[in-house]
């Protein structure tokens, strides 16, 4: 396979096959189609009865927090869960003109995830702008842990409080 010269961290780069596109041109095509919410937007359609799904792992929502009343659907699971015509869909599925928006932890995988529900006909599935992260930052509803405060920049030595030998 032939490569291009090795950028700056000397790893040789692969030509791509022809037609292929990178993952920064894959998310800027998503993201053309949708009407992106940012926080206090989606906040105000999710009180207004649009569904807010949010598509992080398990141990990423324990680990950074959770919105309250929010729909989880795991990422892997999303397009199935709701597709009208699937027998896996859930209940809330029953339609295409479905207000859908998605939920990740910064921003980048809801937008692919909001474009694959267009895909299969939810014409209003979107996403939420810097996703929980901005969502937390915005105080909006949250639950669980909450991010962690400023650490000091210097460290206390190791021997503090010990006696000296």
């Amino acid at each position: 396979m032939p490569h291009r010269p090795a950028p700056a961290d000397g790893c040789p780069v692969p030509v791509p096959p022809s037609g292929s596109r990178g993952i920064d041109q894959i998310l800027a095509a998503a993201r053309a189609r949708l009407r992106r919410l940012d926080p206090e937007q989606a906040h105000v359609a999710y009180r207004e009865g649009a569904l807010l799904v949010d598509i992080r792992p398990a141990a990423q929502r324990a680990a950074q927090g959770t919105v309250p009343g929010a729909l989880t659907v795991e990422r892997n699971v999303l397009e199935w869960r709701f597709d009208p015509r699937c027998p896996a869909r859930l209940p809330q599925a029953v339609g295409y003109d479905l207000p859908v928006m998605i939920l990740c932890q910064e921003g980048y995988t809801s937008s692919l995830a909001a474009a694959a529900l267009q895909d299969i006909g939810l014409h209003r599935a979107t996403d939420v702008v810097g996703g929980f992260a901005a969502w937390r930052i915005a105080g909006l509803p949250a639950l669980g842990p909450t991010p962690p405060t400023r650490t000091p920049s210097v460290a206390p030595p190791v021997t503090a409080g010990q006696p000296h030998r």
